[in-house]
């Protein structure tokens, strides 16, 4: 029985979560089981304790046999794949490239065999601004999902190979795969990680490569949930990002500051986001609901395990 009435209407019993005790991934579990959905989730470790609703294996998912076993066995309506290694700065390149294509090509791959639509999140790092270490000016703002992606780094290379995994899987096994682009995701427990608005160098690393676009993670799990409820055919790229900039500047002026030019097609307003998330309004109906200029911390104090 469901604890809340569903924002997004969705047939999906029973679905596997990857990435389960991660940072998105624990949100996402969180809103699925409290709807009453059955999650199954994987990583490389189980976390301790129960969940209603919830159970966890240990699953390495580069490994194939293991993962298509899982996949098999469990029979789930949906896949959602969480799991990666994210920081191209801490990780070595190498071992970040082939955990990310592998896991995403294994876990993509058993669930189109056993019909099951996917849901999965690739990075605004695959327009390769993110971790550039060289000058990149996008060519329109506000980005958006039919921009040229261009990744020099090899966290953004390993969505942007995944992402064409996601459509050759969608295309042999005509399941739905939904990929979604996120922008730089906070949490509302983590308000010290998020840059002070007050005379910000806009130079820094800490700001350059996103322009101050971001993501809540709960409107993360929103995201999901919409695209699971979605109807789309083959596979869909959306964009998941808040409606501005959390650094409560000009956009157009931290994108000149940081790229050292402006594209001649511009588009932006005051402080809105250098990426769109038109098409994830349009295509899953689904609009951010939270924002850092609301205050950020917030009285949930975020998944827990009982």
């Amino acid at each position: 029985m469901s604890s809340r009435t569903p924002e997004f209407e969705h047939d999906v019993e029973t679905t596997i979560v990857t990435g389960a005790t991660g940072d998105v991934g624990s949100w996402v579990v969180d809103r699925l089981a409290d709807r009453g959905t059955r999650v199954v989730g994987l990583d490389l470790e189980r976390p301790a304790g129960v969940r209603a609703n919830a159970e966890f294996r240990a699953v390495d998912l580069t490994d194939q046999g293991p993962t298509w076993e899982t996949i098999d066995e469990v029979d789930p309506d949906a896949v959602v794949h969480l799991a990666a290694l994210s920081d191209p700065l801490s990780t070595p390149g190498t071992q970040l490239f082939e955990n990310n294509v592998m896991s995403t090509y294994n876990v993509l791959v058993a669930a189109g065999r056993a019909d099951t639509d996917v849901v999965w999140t690739s990075s605004q790092a695959t327009y390769g601004a993110l971790f550039a270490d060289r000058e990149w000016t996008p060519d329109s703002l506000p980005i958006d999902e039919d921009h040229e992606r261009r990744p020099g780094d090899p966290y953004g290379l390993s969505k942007r190979c995944s992402e064409e995994t996601a459509r050759a899987v969608a295309r042999r096994y005509g399941i739905a795969v939904t990929t979604i682009r996120p922008a730089t995701i906070f949490s509302p427990d983590r308000t010290p990680a998020r840059p002070s608005e007050d005379d910000t160098d806009l130079s820094e690393d800490a700001t350059a490569g996103n322009f101050g676009s971001y993501v809540d993670v709960r409107d993360m799990a929103r995201v999901v949930e919409a695209a699971l409820a979605s109807d789309h055919d083959g596979h869909e790229a959306v964009l998941a990002v808040a409606d501005e900039n959390y650094l409560g500047q000009p956009t157009a002026e931290i994108v000149e500051t940081v790229c050292g030019d402006l594209p001649a097609d511009c588009d932006l307003e005051g402080r809105e986001s250098a990426f769109s998330n038109a098409k994830a309004a349009d295509l899953l109906g689904w609009r951010p609901a939270h924002s850092w200029h609301d205050g950020g911390a917030t009285e949930d104090p975020g998944p827990t395990w009982l």
